[in-house]
């Protein structure tokens, strides 16, 4: 089991903070951003790290070498940014033919539960396990994809990026596992016609539509994809929050 860690994006929402810095290598709650998901990837326990990188890539680089808490790490350039299905189609050469599990390094989940969550993944023997959160504000699910799922097993039939009305309080995050037959419906995902890029819950729609067996598991409390000054003041929030 890998960890991939998405990094290559550009923050242009969070300028001109991100003018001079990587977006992950903001500081919150007295460290990096990217730092949140470097340590619940070792807490994990996986053999070794994959971060994609392009957007200042030096600075993560510099920042953390070839290891981080003893866990060997790799690098991908990300050369032209054309979303996370790319950046997922970039590092598949590095991934080999392991399993992993997807990080976003701009990301904070709190009380997170990955070490279950591979437990289930193993001993389920799914094809993909997305994490999922509950919220009490569901215009939160508008900024990353909604489920619609058996409540008996959590199994998913189909996954909704962005929805306008979501259907339930159940938002994704990135924090998802793969098999690593998913590379191979890569080519088949659709391109959003609103985004111009193929999205993450458009392929893994594409692996549920094929008949493979993916969940859902509830992998933290509380969970912020940061991208604007609000999601930055809500994570803080969070933070002071933690027990």
């Amino acid at each position: 089991m890998k960890a991939l860690i998405l990094a290559g994006g550009r923050g242009n929402r969070l300028e001109p903070m991100t003018g001079q810095s990587n977006k992950c290598m903001l500081e919150l709650g007295k460290k990096p951003l990217i730092e949140y998901s470097l340590d619940n990837a070792c807490a994990a326990g996986v053999d070794e790290i994959v971060i994609v990188v392009g957007y200042l890539a030096e600075q993560i680089i510099n920042a953390y070498g070839n290891q981080y808490q003893g866990t060997r790490i790799r690098y991908v350039i990300q050369w032209e940014r054309h979303g996370l299905v790319h950046a997922l189609e970039c590092a598949a050469p590095v991934i080999g033919d392991a399993d992993f599990i997807l990080f976003l390094a701009d990301e904070v989940l709190i009380r997170p539960r990955h070490a279950a969550m591979i437990e289930q993944f193993r001993n389920e023997e799914l094809a993909v396990l997305c994490g999922v959160v509950t919220v009490d504000d569901v215009s939160q699910i508008s900024k990353t994809y909604a489920i619609i799922a058996d409540e008996s097993d959590q199994r998913i039939y189909r996954l909704i990026e962005k929805p306008a009305r979501p259907n339930s309080n159940v938002m994704g995050t990135g924090n998802c596992i793969f098999r690593n037959r998913i590379f191979d419906y890569i080519t088949a995902t659709p391109i959003n016609q609103k985004r111009g890029e193929k999205e993450l819950p458009d392929l893994i729609q594409c692996a549920v539509d094929d008949g493979l067996s993916v969940k859902a598991f509830f992998v933290g409390d509380m969970y912020v994809n940061i991208n604007t000054d609000e999601d930055i003041s809500r994570a803080e929030g969070y933070l002071r929050w933690k027990p």
